[in-house]
């Protein structure tokens, strides 16, 4: 029995569930949208279990430093304030979006939902534009001739100092849609009309701002080389498209019946790599793919009457092969929790509507998934609490959801390899009758609950740092009162900071922090800052007339000292005004830092002595340059993070179990799963086959190890056509002895061949083959068969050159992928 990757129905899905800060839209900047009003909180979902009665007390105590703000610093602070107030404006919407690094550019959209007198002029939005970081705005809605603009698309960065603003227009009236497109930061705006009507915002390539696609509301498939000035259709009948690693596009599209094809999997999966000129079907039944990290995946029905299955492919679609995970039914779905060039995670869900499942991780070539961690929550909302924290490569947090029915938090140091329990926060102390006293974090379950307003944030530039909601004692806390926790080193130890919720943004590159108290019906008006990572704060009024909080903005990057925070406040006419303030910390913190402020910090060094495997991770010790926190200065904008590297001896921490293996408890070897015999993947599929032998280990994806535990046969990759005998390769010979299972095919060309020879060759092949059978049986070494596809071009039948299996963007979000199933 093959086990498969199963997509079924509306309800088995692959759900990209990428961790993103805020309302991040773009690789290019960060676009924050505010919202005018209460939210009104959702309903909570119970997770299953009578015992799951999370205590609505406030937990275990701490006292939060706080150090007063002396005359001179709340002087400096009034000097270098600004409050802006957007009047007369009657938008329900406002979206922030910084254009450009450092430039200082912020352009804010306010809109409504819909127009209210028309589709192009005298309509309900206002573009504003700010050059000094949000101290002051100018409104430029002239520059669009006052053109109502679309809250769905609002406005879209791309690389350099480009701008589109998509216009929302009257399909009866006009040939095609507006866009407005500019290329130096929102000074100037092209008006440009379309030939067609988006059905989506306008995608850049990652990194010429020159190169756009978009699809139309008649499914047609349309580029743009120049910026959006002139636009060719590629291909009709598209579905969803992506980006993949260079000029490569990908797209689906159905031939016939464009509504009902992806239900039934009649989809096909198209690339061109040369801007629509040329195309190659990848493949044919498909539901849905997606693109992340380095892998293109879909998935597809191979019968009519079987599930779907999952192909991953780690070559921009040059080959690809099957996943190798647990099948699914109708009552589960699968999600891509995260991904890089390296690796993938995987939620795969368990049966019925337990809200928890496994999460996997791949081998480099998304095939072979591991078991990472059992009954992880996935518990509505379509999101998971799974979260990469930035700040510490390697680092991941999540939460679980235990037999007794309650939710704990668990983080891995080493990319899924093994996770553990938080540790008690060193300023906490719990009560002596408490069973279990950690720290529990609160991800996207809690804040779709409205039980916190922000997830935990990390930044690659502040190197260790961690700000999350969290509570502490034996399960995660349901109460609306969570308290504030940071972490220096990369999450091994956390502190209780600030108590209650909070907004919370990094600012300096780590060197401040600032906060503001989350209410849910009360107004703000004080902003909290912290120069040493969160042990102390204080406390400064921005403004003498509180308004209602929205949103706390900052240049994306953490390069910045500035931050706005937004809201509205009523106003006599009893309409609400859109109000802005911003609080220039550089003039607060005026030092530079020097060569003293930093420190040489070794990263996931947990022993205080000087053994030779501390601080080893992912067979790799780093050594960062950070500041010290009692340093109270300037990163400044020229900072850069600097670590030294070097590698560690291999141990059995550097490896996982391989595909039908598990750790043993005792001796933490792996061993082969006595209740899952090993399968022989034999779909030989145009002419080629892969066959994958393993010892039961393969090392940790990025895991940079040297030398030290090396065990046999790790992984060995042999392609040889279907049907013909291999030839031994010299550089696959071990100690151990190796031999290749028949396929049914290979063994009917034995027969054949035997037929017409003599009675004495017959019977050396038979004994000779069954010798071999006899020692592979004895040595206990699996072979693992899975296919490899290689589709030529089906305009001129030249296969498709093998391009970089790098994503250009790192992590990309496929738009499509299977989460429309979920919509």
């Amino acid at each position: 029995m093959i086990w498969t990757t199963a997509l079924l129905g509306g309800l088995c899905v692959i759900h990209l569930a990428i961790p993103l800060r805020a309302d991040s839209s773009s690789p290019w900047g960060r676009t924050v949208t505010l919202r005018r009003g209460q939210m009104l909180p959702r309903p909570r979902r119970d997770t299953g279990s009578s015992t799951d009665t999370l205590d609505t007390s406030r937990g275990p105590t701490f006292t939060p430093c706080r150090l007063p703000l002396t005359p001179t610093e709340h002087k400096i602070l009034d000097d270098n304030t600004q409050e802006t107030g957007f009047n007369g404006d009657d938008g329900s919407y406002v979206i922030l979006t910084w254009v450009g690094d450092g430039t200082g550019v912020i352009l804010v959209l306010s809109t409504i939902s819909s127009p209210l007198d028309s589709y192009l002029t005298g309509g309900s939005s206002r573009l504003y534009r700010s050059t000094d970081y949000g101290k002051s705005f100018h409104d430029i809605s002239h520059r669009i001739n006052h053109t109502f603009i679309k809250e769905e698309f609002g406005v879209s960065v791309g690389p350099g100092h480009s701008v589109i603003l998509t216009a929302d227009t009257a399909v009866v009236d006009n040939p095609g849609g507006i866009i407005f497109t500019s290329t130096d930061a929102g000074a100037t705006f092209k008006f440009i009309q379309l030939p067609f009507h988006l059905a989506q915002p306008i995608t850049y390539h990652f990194f010429n701002p020159d190169y756009l696609v978009a699809l139309s509301i008649d499914g047609g498939l349309w580029l743009s080389l120049d910026f959006g000035a002139k636009w060719t259709k590629v291909h009709d009948g598209v579905h969803s498209f992506s980006w993949g690693a260079g000029k490569n596009l990908f797209f689906s599209f159905s031939r016939i019946d464009a509504v009902e094809a992806e239900e039934r999997g009649d989809l096909v999966l198209k690339r061109t790599k040369d801007l629509g000129k040329t195309f190659t079907v990848i493949h044919e039944d498909i539901f849905s793919f997606g693109y992340i990290g380095a892998f293109l995946f879909f998935s597809v029905m191979e019968d009519p009457r079987s599930p779907r299955v999952m192909y991953f492919s780690a070559d921009q679609g040059d080959t690809f092969s099957q996943a190798l995970l647990p099948s699914a039914s109708t009552e589960q779905f699968y999600s891509i929790l995260d991904g890089d060039e390296d690796m993938l995670f995987m939620h795969v869900d368990n049966p019925g509507d337990t809200f928890f499942g496994t999460m996997y991780t791949s081998d480099d070539r998304g095939i072979l998934f591991s078991k990472s961690l059992e009954r992880h929550l996935f518990a509505g909302h379509r999101k998971s609490d799974f979260t990469n924290i930035t700040s510490l490569r390697g680092v991941y947090l999540t939460n679980k959801l235990d037999v007794d029915g309650r939710i704990r938090s668990v983080i891995s140091f080493n990319r899924g390899g093994t996770w553990r329990q938080l540790k008690k926060p060193e300023n906490v102390n719990c009560a002596d009758n408490a069973g279990r006293c950690n720290l529990h974090i609160h991800g996207e379950h809690s804040r779709n609950n409205n039980i916190v307003p922000m997830l935990a944030l990390s930044e690659p530039t502040a190197i260790g740092l961690v700000i999350a909601h969290g509570t502490v004692g034996d399960s995660l806390s349901s109460s609306q009162h969570p308290d504030v926790f940071v972490s220096s080193d990369g999450g091994y130890n956390w502190r209780g900071t600030l108590r209650g919720p909070h907004h919370y943004s990094i600012l300096d590159s780590g060197g401040l922090i600032v906060a503001v108290e989350a209410h849910h019906e009360g107004q703000v008006k004080t902003i909290k800052f912290s120069t040493d990572e969160g042990r102390c704060w204080k406390s400064y009024n921005f403004t003498e007339q509180p308004f209602f909080f929205a949103g706390l903005a900052s240049e994306p990057g953490t390069k910045a000292m500035n931050v706005s925070v937004w809201g509205f406040r009523p106003e006599e006419d009893g309409q609400p005004m859109w109000v802005a303030v911003t609080i220039d910390f550089q003039s607060l913190i005026t030092r530079k830092c020097k060569k003293k402020d930093y420190e040489e910090w070794l990263a996931h060094s947990t022993d205080k002595g000087d053994s030779e495997r501390n601080g080893c991770v992912l067979g790799m010790k780093e050594t960062y340059r950070r500041l010290k926190k009692q340093s109270v200065c300037r990163n400044g904008r020229n900072f850069v993070v600097t670590k030294n590297q070097s590698p560690c001896p291999c141990t059995r921490e550097d490896y996982l179990c391989d595909y039908g293996y598990y750790r043993h408890v005792n001796t933490s070897e792996c061993v082969r799963q006595q209740n899952s015999p090993i399968r022989n993947f034999e779909m030989c599929l145009d002419g080629e086959e892969d066959e994958l032998l393993t010892a039961g280990y393969r090392k940790v994806p990025s895991d940079k190890c040297e030398g030290g535990f090396a065990p046999q046969d790790v992984v060995q990759t042999i392609i040889r056509p279907c049907g013909v005998k291999p030839t031994p390769d010299p550089s696959t010979k071990s100690t151990s002895t190796v031999a290749h299972f028949d396929t049914p095919r290979e063994r009917l060309v034995l027969i054949l061949v035997s037929t017409g020879a003599a009675a004495i060759v017959l019977v050396a092949v038979v004994s000779a083959v069954l010798a071999v059978r006899r020692r592979v049986y004895g040595a206990g070494i699996p072979a693992y068969r899975f296919s490899n596809l290689r589709i030529a071009d089906d305009n001129n039948g030249i296969t498709a050159d093998l391009e970089s299996a790098a994503s250009s963007n790192g992590i990309a979000c496929q738009h499509d992928s299977d989460m429309n199933l979920l919509e």
